[in-house]
């Protein structure tokens, strides 16, 4: 299924009075309050997130997974799908692969595809956190830090044969997540662990192309309950500073301990000009997967407060890689991802309207007071008009969510693909 311009413009003319008034209204205060509108708004539709290929069908638990009509049956499918999104949010320009689950078979279609759709391939994910069939060495104890150096030779040797089904596409980033960790003291020996991870990235990271960077993420807990080889962003730090200037440290929100301080973190890596790229979702408990800004969206707004600022003071960073890694177990995993997209657009967007001027002034004169008020001013201000203008400017739909209910997407998807489809991957 593909969404036309007209399409899309059809359903924006329902919209449009209501969306030019609150444009204007929002506009004049935010010109009274020193800001340039039509900047803003542009920085905003430039905003991109790419959607992970996993992401498309419906997730699952430990306990169950149920299966939404009309899943993606294959990488094609997938991609059509992201395209769907990007039509109607115009923020959705980008696709990440995980390897094996959705490996090409013809790379010129999928690469002419995804052109079509407007897309680019981001960072290319690897698997080594369960066995693959056909599969000569387990990793059942471990991959990249297994005692076992078959098993660990098994998992660098995929994490090659993804960087060049990379390459083939167009990627310039692999991201390694490692669920190497022990469930019981004295199962593994700490640093014998650790060294073997990084022997293993080093061989890795050898093998990058000379454009492309190394993305390494933590997790404190899961699959493991007792211990995890990089179970913290400063393990991942170390980790990346031991291989070299081209790996980076990458954050997941769902990666942290209850109440984690994690805008201290992203401004810490920016600091030292290692953070490479970001994974949005949000929690309740844990990695909880749940849609962007479901449950803390001030803590969203406040992340992006320092990401912003990093991004304007810290040019040894790269440029972040931004990525939606959620789970859908109840949702419509399209309408999911809708919301995310909107949620992460509107705290960016709410970013972008702090007064860091008086913001450092007032946090060099001491006053606590002030620098609450300055922050929650900006994330107080409805910024939706802003996200609706920047979709029209690039021809997506004001309102996302009832276009993709009044087009019936998911039942043409249905119609197509059948009611007992199952995406591939998780």
């Amino acid at each position: 299924m593909k969404l036309s311009k007209d399409q899309i413009a059809s359903l924006n003319k329902d919209a449009a009075g209501g969306q030019k008034s609150a444009y204007e209204f929002l506009s004049e205060a935010l010109e009274t309050s020193g800001h340039d509108v039509g900047d803003l708004t542009r920085q905003i539709a430039d905003f991109q997130i790419a959607i992970p290929s996993w992401a498309l069908g419906a997730g699952g638990t430990r306990f169950g997974r149920f299966s939404m009509p009309g899943e993606p049956r294959n990488l094609e499918e997938k991609l059509a799908d992201v395209g769907l999104l990007h039509a109607l949010t115009g923020a959705a320009g980008a696709i990440s692969l995980h390897i094996p689950w959705d490996t090409p078979e013809d790379y010129k279609a999928v690469r002419e595809q995804a052109e079509e759709a407007g897309l680019v391939f981001d960072a290319m994910n690897s698997n080594t956190f369960q066995d693959q069939k056909g599969a000569g060495e387990t990793y059942k104890f471990g991959s990249l830090s297994n005692s076992s150096e078959a098993s660990r030779q098994q998992a660098v040797e995929h994490n090659l044969e993804v960087i060049r089904i990379g390459e083939n596409l167009g990627s310039k980033s692999l991201t390694v997540w490692l669920a190497d960790g022990a469930n019981f003291p004295g199962q593994r020996n700490f640093q014998r662990a650790l060294d073997r991870t990084a022997d293993s990235l080093e061989k890795i990271y050898a093998a990058l192309p000379e454009d492309w960077k190394l993305f390494i993420e933590y997790k404190p807990y899961e699959p493991n309950f007792y211990s995890t080889v990089i179970q913290d962003w400063g393990t991942s730090f170390m980790l990346a500073n031991h291989c070299g200037p081209k790996a980076y440290t990458l954050v997941d929100l769902g990666h942290h301990l209850p109440n984690t301080n994690i805008e201290q973190i992203v401004a810490t890596l920016m600091y030292k000009g290692k953070l490479g790229g970001f994974h949005f979702n949000d929690s309740k408990y844990g990695d909880d997967d749940l849609t962007v800004g479901s449950i803390k969206p001030y803590a969203l707004f406040l992340i992006f407060n320092e990401l912003v600022y990093g991004i304007r003071n810290n040019p040894d960073n790269p440029y972040p890689a931004w990525m939606i890694d959620a789970s859908h177990n109840t949702k419509d995993p399209l309408e999911d991802l809708i919301q995310s997209l909107e949620a992460i657009r509107e705290a960016y967007a709410k970013a972008l309207l702090v007064d860091q001027k008086a913001l450092e002034s007032a946090q060099m004169e001491h006053d606590v007071v002030r620098c609450q008020e300055i922050l929650q001013d900006a994330y107080r201000t409805d910024v939706r008009p802003l996200l609706r203008q920047a979709r029209l400017l690039t021809g997506a739909a004001i309102d996302p969510i009832g276009a993709y209910r009044k087009l019936d997407v998911r039942r043409h998807l249905t119609d197509q693909r059948g009611r007992e489809t199952v995406a591939t991957g998780l």
